[in-house]
């Protein structure tokens, strides 16, 4: 069996589609004997990938747009998708069944400030006819940072990723009142990124048709199922399985996970939209300089 080193830009149950290729043992049905990490600071996904110390990782397309700004041709490029939506929620300290974006102007909201998700969370607002100057913004920090500073009364709102805002349903400390997948649409959001060399490989070839499996799974399976699965992976330690329940059942209602992997144009030109907004970007990059064909 040889060894596939995978890594992840973040850890979330957003991100089932990856995660069943190992709690599935579709990655081991195909040969493979997986290799996990989450990256950090000192360990990046481009860092490992040009180093040879990872194969395939979960990031997204416009990790690549710096590069492109630049002027330079990115050597990592993007086969797949993992979501088709954003993965973020707004979690009030109160139920709120009547909730409209409106709500959040003048109000103190902890948001997570890492690159893609606040320009979608901009863009979002800016369709619900919300600006983000309009909002009392608190930068907690890193997702830890966030969770700890909602936990310990700061902010009215707090915007974060799942299972964390279910778990503090599960709580009773913050209830889920918006998802900002809602409020974007359909773009091209997190995705499997590799060097253009590996993606010729025989190995890409068979990780690929695990990854078809377990997104065919993650979207089949009932959510109480999919959730059982990365709880006994030990996936989300300090997370119950109910918990991993809601989430995964917030994320198939979502429409995140789509059975076709392409990258699509239309979902592509969306991001590029997101991110003219936000002004993180000053010109449209070409489609085929960050993005290639799922291997045969």
């Amino acid at each position: 069996m040889s060894q596939i080193n995978l890594m992840a830009l973040r850890h979330s149950v957003f991100y089932s589609p990856l995660l069943m290729c190992m709690a599935g043992g579709f990655l081991k049905e195909e040969g493979l004997e997986p290799r996990y990490r989450q990256a950090t600071p000192d360990q990046t996904v481009p860092d490992n990938i040009r180093k040879g110390d990872c194969h395939v990782a979960q990031s997204a397309v416009a990790t690549g747009f710096a590069e492109l700004e630049r002027g330079e041709q990115p050597d990592i490029v993007h086969f797949a998708q993992i979501n088709a939506r954003d993965g973020f929620f707004i979690a009030a300290r109160e139920p709120d069944p009547e909730f409209d974006w409106s709500k959040l102007i003048g109000r103190q909201v902890l948001v997570d400030h890492f690159f893609q998700p606040l320009a979608m969370l901009k863009f979002g607002l800016h369709r619900q006819g919300v600006e983000y100057d309009g909002l009392e913004v608190v930068d907690a920090g890193t997702v830890d940072e966030i969770e700890q500073a909602f936990r310990n009364g700061m902010g009215e709102y707090v915007h974060m990723q799942g299972p964390t805002p279910q778990q503090f349903e599960a709580e009773g400390i913050g209830y889920v009142v918006a998802a900002v997948g809602d409020a974007v649409g359909p773009v091209a959001f997190s995705s499997l990124c590799a060097t253009r060399e590996w993606l010729d490989t025989d190995m890409a070839k068979a990780f690929m048709r695990a990854y078809r499996k377990a997104l065919n799974f993650v979207i089949e399976a009932p959510a109480d199922e999919i959730a059982a699965r990365e709880f006994e992976a030990g996936f989300f330690p300090g997370i119950e399985r109910p918990v991993l329940t809601a989430t995964v059942d917030a994320y198939k209602r979502l429409g995140c996970w789509q059975s076709d992997p392409a990258i699509t144009k239309a979902a592509y030109e969306k991001l590029l939209d997101v991110f003219l907004h936000s002004q993180v970007i000053t010109r449209r990059h070409d489609y085929e300089s960050l993005i290639v064909k799922s291997p045969a």
